[in-house]
């Protein structure tokens, strides 16, 4: 699958010049969106099938900073689903010198408009089997 890439805006940079952290939370969204559209479950049709995913715990690993007008190329994927939770990964390079800027996860949940729990396994069996089938290997 195509990784996504976006260029740093002026706007998203601090006082120093460097891309200001919260930024990359951001950034995190916008390919996750992307990743969904890519296999066929945007956030669109999720909803419209009563699914809400929100997200229940962020981890970032900042690793070397950008600033203006960098292109960072964003791969994503499915780290772990069980039914349940769902845990994507996040890895961020900054093309200019092809390093490593980011990585990171974003884990969710499964719930109906009412706040209840959704299994996915059982009303939702076709979702569910593209998650685990887009599981991340471990070599």
């Amino acid at each position: 699958m195509e990784n996504y890439k976006r260029k740093v805006h002026y706007h998203e940079t601090d006082k120093m010049g460097i891309t200001h952290h919260s930024n990359y939370i951001k950034y995190m969204e916008e390919s996750r969106v992307n990743f969904l559209d890519k296999i066929g479950y945007n956030y669109r049709k999720l909803e419209d099938d009563g699914i809400i995913s929100p997200v229940v715990a962020i981890n970032c690993n900042y690793k070397e900073p950008t600033t203006f007008d960098d292109e960072i190329e964003i791969e994503v994927g499915v780290q772990e689903f069980k039914g349940v939770k769902l845990i994507i990964y996040y890895n961020m390079t900054n093309t200019k010198n092809n390093s490593v800027v980011f990585t990171g996860t974003s884990t969710h949940c499964f719930i109906d408009k009412n706040g209840k729990p959704i299994i996915l396994k059982r009303q939702f069996p076709e979702l569910d089997n593209v998650l685990k089938s887009l599981i991340k290997q471990e070599i």
